[in-house]
């Protein structure tokens, strides 16, 4: 789905503010999903323009008006029309990964210590998603959990097989010198 499609989907559930749309892409969905607001409020734009949402804005006390965007009937046809098509094929982009591709070229503490951070961001990740609270929709269950489960293999992963690229730094380093 791209980010038109989501911030559509994300109205779905209720209407929201770009921050609170900006918010969800940082909860639920940021282990398969990121978005900025400058792709988050342009998707806004576009779809109020194309009569899928609507933005009411609401005063403010000496800050700017608030703006909050609902779907419209029309907008949630286009929605579930969305959800009727077969999702493609799921893409990882991990600069973490493309530079391990290169393993043999650095040392072996930088390999090593690009695992040991790779590591400790995937516990802190982990910990935020056990800690995330219930929101009472299965959905939200299943995403962090799902979510969970992809950290943990990744961090066992890890965990089990470093030794191969830091065999591989050290061999490098030797052959170097």
């Amino acid at each position: 789905m791209d980010i038109r499609t989501l911030c559509l989907g994300i109205l779905t559930l209720e209407d929201a503010t770009g921050y609170e749309i900006k918010k969800t892409f940082e909860g639920e969905l940021s282990h398969f999903y990121d978005a900025s607001f400058g792709s988050i409020y342009p998707a806004l734009n576009r779809l109020t323009d194309e009569g899928l949402v609507t933005c009411t804005e609401h005063a403010q006390t000496g800050r700017p008006d608030k703006k909050v965007y609902a779907i419209t009937a029309k907008g949630r046809i286009e929605f579930m029309d969305a959800l009727s098509a077969k999702p493609r094929k799921d893409r990882i982009r991990s600069e973490f990964l493309a530079m391990l591709m290169f393993a043999g070229l650095m040392s072996s503490s930088r390999v090593a210590g690009l695992i040991d951070d790779r590591i400790n961001d995937l516990e802190r990740d982990i910990a935020f998603y056990e800690g995330c609270r219930d929101t009472g929709r299965n959905e939200d269950l299943f995403l962090r959990g799902f979510g969970c489960a992809i950290y943990r293999a990744e961090r066992d992963y890890l965990i089990e097989n470093r030794h191969m690229l830091e065999a591989e730094a050290l061999l490098a380093g030797s052959a170097a010198e």
